[in-house]
């Protein structure tokens, strides 16, 4: 059956085998993790991991992203990107990500025509396209293949396919840049960043893996699944929580009691096009 993931990772091996060789936009999570574990059964030695390290990217991710990109079994390049040098970017508007795609891309094109690489993929998978995704646009105009999307592949089937290969992504959760915490129209700074980062650290070492802590100046706004609520309220966890955030820079610590929302930042910005 064409909608079966099987089928569709059959054509994803055949979508992969045209190319002679292939760099994949690497961050180590559920997409690009799969999508790079095929390029590697596709094309072997001429599938190359690259990884953007800039400061929108969380260290832990960074380090999990060399890991898994060892354990893959494929050559892995972290190249720097300062897109806090980026004007564009770092007064955040609506089309950051476009802004920010463009400079990374850019960057990772141009280093692979360097190695002869022609073909730059990404893990764009086809549920992207629901959402508002300026990045794409960028990824688009650089000539980066989306070959998740090509072979007709969602997020539920990168994760069941995920799992029948053995690959320990198939049940991260989703990870954005840590700009992505930050509401349009805020200017990105470091401390900002930092402070969203090590905020985040606190919740996942108590457990909540898929956790987003918006940043509203000396506010932290936690989203966590609905599932999570009723934990972190718990006393002793709540207390912990409150009192490293605050120690963090935070001067209040608030709860989203709708729980983890995806793309909830999108909200406010689809609000004003739409008036």
């Amino acid at each position: 059956m064409r909608n079966e993931p099987e089928y569709k990772k059959k054509q994803l091996a055949a979508i992969l085998s045209r190319y002679d060789a292939m760099a994949v936009a690497f961050s180590g999570g559920v997409d690009s993790t799969f999508l790079l574990a095929m390029a590697k059964r596709c094309l072997g030695k001429k599938a190359l991991a690259v990884t953007a390290d800039s400061p929108f990217f969380p260290r832990r991710e960074l380090v999990f992203a060399k890991r898994m990109a060892d354990k893959i079994g494929v050559d892995h390049l972290v190249l720097p990107i300062a897109v806090l040098d980026d004007r564009e970017i770092t007064d955040n508007p609506p089309e950051r990500c476009y802004f920010c795609k463009r400079l990374i891309f850019t960057a990772l094109a141009t280093e692979m025509a360097k190695r002869r690489i022609e073909v730059l993929a990404h893990g764009a998978n086809l549920d992207d396209q629901s959402d508002y995704r300026p990045g794409a646009r960028a990824a688009f105009e650089l000539g980066v293949v989306a070959p998740l999307t090509l072979a007709g592949l969602n997020k539920s089937d990168i994760r069941i396919l995920s799992e029948h290969m053995g690959l320990e992504t198939w049940n991260k959760p989703a990870m954005a840049c840590l700009a992505s915490r930050i509401p349009y129209g805020t200017r990105i700074d470091p401390n900002a960043l930092d402070m969203v980062e090590k905020a985040e650290a606190v919740l996942q070492d108590l457990g909540f893996a898929a956790c987003r802590v918006r940043h509203h100046g000396r506010v932290a706004r936690i989203e966590i699944p609905e599932d999570d609520l009723q934990h972190i309220l718990e006393v002793p966890i709540r207390n912990r929580v409150v009192s490293r955030l605050i120690g963090i820079g935070y001067l209040h610590v608030a709860l989203d009691l709708e729980g983890y929302v995806r793309g909830g930042m999108n909200r406010a910005w689809s609000v004003e096009h739409r008036t």
